[in-house]
């Protein structure tokens, strides 16, 4: 077996492949550091004291080195001397070059990284865990799925044979028209794809969405076992988005340019391809890790469910009294965030940045997720003890993060981290 295959992994050893970033007692403290929303309800620890029981229960594990704390906005003259000194750090003169913007250190962090012949994939995960930089993303989702090698050498040659590979299968498949497909599975997947991300013009683009409809049919008809089920067309979305970025971005820096969905049309059939075959193999790669959330009866999802219930009871009694007092059934609202990773519940950018933790925690689209989970239905929980079971339904369905920025979604993660390390490992817990 070459080394490339062991690196392709079997279902459960992928997730374990390498040790997860775990984050220093000071990431998690400053993780959190300016956020002014989603404050903790009463009747529940603080933020503060969960960090400080976070911080006890990693000591023991703590190698990361100290960060500095995130920038706080303040006054023009404060941000003048915060470049000024990163200026200098990094060995710019930004004041005898007032055109130079120096370099941001995570960036550079990741270049050098993923400039090395051999990626060191625990250092990859340690910087991705605190997310990933726009420019570097769709190399280092790739490196981290264990879609892309390791080494530089053997890369290039590993990637032209796998959008081969899924090429010839596209053409094979579709070589005798849609007349020869699986009808029933065909227009379930045509149905799907113009209601995933809704709001997104990218994925309204009538181009984008034949790419995904090809996507989600080679990868149905090569799983038969669970095959295609609703919910896995939102799983392909951020592959997608995240790879087709860099050949649709106006002008201005990768980090801050905006997506012209006006270039999908003046995009070779070559860049195409390729996006749709990395993006099958790392669909491939992550849907081999929670399979049996969309094998028949979904047992995985089920099972996640009963976990998520015991973890929140053991949390907030309250909200779990509330709840169990108003008939209100975790499956009616957490089979969804489980299915499709709380994406119909957050901006797909949100999402986005979610999954960089996720790739750099060991099973974090199945374990930490739940963690992920029990959080974001915590932030709620003093509104929700005020509804009623029709109420709560409906708040649920539709949570109020339309206005939530990334620091709401690092707050979410941190939060999921501290309760993943108080009660992962109890004796009373997931056992």
């Amino acid at each position: 077996m070459s080394s490339n295959s062991r690196q392709a992994h079997s279902t459960s050893g992928f997730w374990r492949r390498s040790p997860a970033y775990v984050p220093s007692k000071i990431d998690i403290i400053y993780s959190g550091v300016g956020a002014q929303v989603g404050k903790p309800d009463s009747g529940r620890p603080s933020s503060s004291t969960l960090a400080q029981a976070a911080a006890a229960a990693v000591e023991s594990t703590d190698a990361a080195l100290p960060l500095a704390p995130p920038p706080v906005a303040g006054s023009e003259d404060e941000t003048s001397q915060q470049q000024e000194e990163l200026g200098t750090a990094n060995g710019i003169d930004t004041a005898l070059n007032p055109g130079v913007i120096a370099a941001d250190p995570h960036e550079q962090k990741f270049h050098a990284l993923l400039s090395a012949s051999n990626v060191d994939i625990e250092q990859l995960q340690k910087q991705s865990w605190k997310g990933i930089p726009s420019k570097h993303r769709s190399t280092a989702w790739c490196l981290l799925m264990g879609y892309f090698p390791l080494n530089a050498g053997r890369r290039e040659l590993t990637i032209q044979r796998k959008r081969k590979e899924y090429d010839d299968w596209v053409r094979q498949t579709f070589s005798r028209g849609e007349e020869a497909l699986d009808r029933t599975l065909w227009h379930q997947i045509c149905i799907d794809v113009p209601r995933t991300t809704p709001g997104s013009a990218l994925f309204q683009n009538e181009r984008i969405q034949r790419s995904l409809e090809r996507v989600l049919y080679c990868w149905a008809v090569r799983h038969p076992a669970s095959g295609y089920v609703q919910g896995i067309n939102d799983l392909l979305t951020p592959f997608y988005y995240v790879f087709i970025e860099p050949h649709l971005l106006g002008t201005g820096d990768q980090e801050t340019a905006a997506v012209d969905v006006g270039l999908v049309s003046g995009l070779a059939d070559k860049d195409i391809g390729a996006v749709e075959a990395d993006s099958f193999w790392c669909l491939t790669k992550l849907l081999d890790g929670i399979q049996d959330n969309y094998t028949h009866a979904q047992p995985g999802i089920q099972r996640q469910i009963i976990k998520m219930k015991e973890l929140v009871a053991r949390i907030d009694g309250p909200l779990a009294a509330h709840m169990d007092s108003e008939g209100v059934e975790y499956i009616q609202f957490a089979f969804r965030w489980i299915n499709c990773l709380l994406m119909r519940e957050v901006r797909l950018s949100s999402t986005i940045r979610m999954w960089d933790t996720y790739l750099a925690e060991a099973d974090g689209f199945s374990t930490f997720h739940i963690y992920v989970c029990a959080a974001f239905l915590l932030k709620w929980s003093k509104t929700i003890q005020q509804l009623d079971f029709q109420q709560t339904l409906l708040f649920l369905q539709k949570p109020p993060t339309e206005s939530w920025t990334g620091k709401d979604i690092e707050l979410l993660l941190s939060e999921a981290y501290m309760y993943k390390c108080l009660y992962h490992n109890s004796p009373k817990h997931y056992q």
